[in-house]
């Protein structure tokens, strides 16, 4: 059974949305990685998927091993959910990434570091955020 017109559409949409974390989840490597190390960058981003996970189990499947941090298994789990779901995984995981950076160094070192990089993406729906 082929899959309709909506559901094709709402695939593109995920597969937008994991497109879009994952070039973010890229910014912040890129920023962080020259003070924390690969290891460190690491380690983080599996924290973050551990606890934003227990509200978004999806980001549990996420998790990988590899130094430096791919982001395929994000690409892939976040391309599978449905777009506000995946959505707002994407947003938690930020908000929890942010969150666990700025009680190791500091909201005021954060924020200078990674700027608008560590905010929330979605703050409507995915089909609202793709096409403004």
């Amino acid at each position: 059974m082929q899959p309709n017109e909506s559901e094709k559409q709402a695939a593109e949409r995920a597969q937008l949305v994991a497109t879009a974390a994952v070039a973010r989840w890229e910014t912040i490597v890129e920023v962080l990685t020259p003070i924390l190390g690969h290891r460190g960058v690491a380690a983080l981003y599996r924290r973050t998927l551990n606890v934003a996970g227990s509200a978004h189990p999806c980001l549990i499947e996420a998790h990988e091993d590899e130094e430096p941090v791919s982001f395929k298994r994000l690409r892939r789990v976040l391309a599978q959910q449905d777009p506000d779901a995946a959505a707002a995984a994407t947003d938690a995981s930020l908000q929890t990434f942010r969150e666990l950076l700025d009680s190791l160094i500091g909201s005021a070192l954060s924020q200078r570091l990674l700027g608008s990089a560590g905010s929330p993406i979605f703050s409507g729906s995915p089909a609202q955020d793709s096409q403004t």
